[in-house]
């Protein structure tokens, strides 16, 4: 279990395909009232965060991104990575309207573990779409 109360920023990573056309909207309201996959987020805490794309498929552009990060914040306020979290998007991790969940998940978990960063799946979490999943119209994303 992650301790989400150590953390002081939260890296959102999502889609860089679903970004073409989707503006994030539900995952910073989601993140705001701490619903959906940033639930266990304390609601009292003020956090730092960051939206970032995979960069495309297969991803591997994550790893550029989160080393410039993890450098810059570091040399700038001394944040080190065990007070950063990325959060993967519900667009990556779940099958949803904007396509099945990415191809290229576990390979994004393993950069980001290249990092020592902790990983927290799911942002958004749409009705219609959980109700699909539960109807068999949608895999779980498992």
């Amino acid at each position: 279990m992650i301790d989400l109360e150590s953390k002081d920023y939260v890296v959102i990573v999502q889609c860089h395909i679903v970004k073409e056309r989707c503006s994030g909207y539900h995952c910073e309201k989601t993140f705001h009232e701490r619903t959906g996959g940033f639930a266990g987020y304390p609601k009292d805490k003020a956090y730092r965060t960051i939206y970032l794309t995979c960069g495309g498929c297969c991803g591997r552009a994550i790893h550029r991104k989160l080393s410039n990060l993890t450098r810059q914040i570091k040399k700038e306020e001394g944040i080190t990575k065990n007070r950063i979290v990325v959060q993967l998007s519900s667009c990556i991790t779940k099958d949803n309207f904007h396509a099945p969940p990415c191809p290229h998940l576990e390979y994004l978990k393993t950069l980001i573990a290249r990092f020592g960063l902790d990983v927290c799946e799911d942002t958004y979490i749409d009705e219609k779409s959980e109700k699909r999943r539960k109807e068999g119209l949608y895999s779980n994303g498992s």
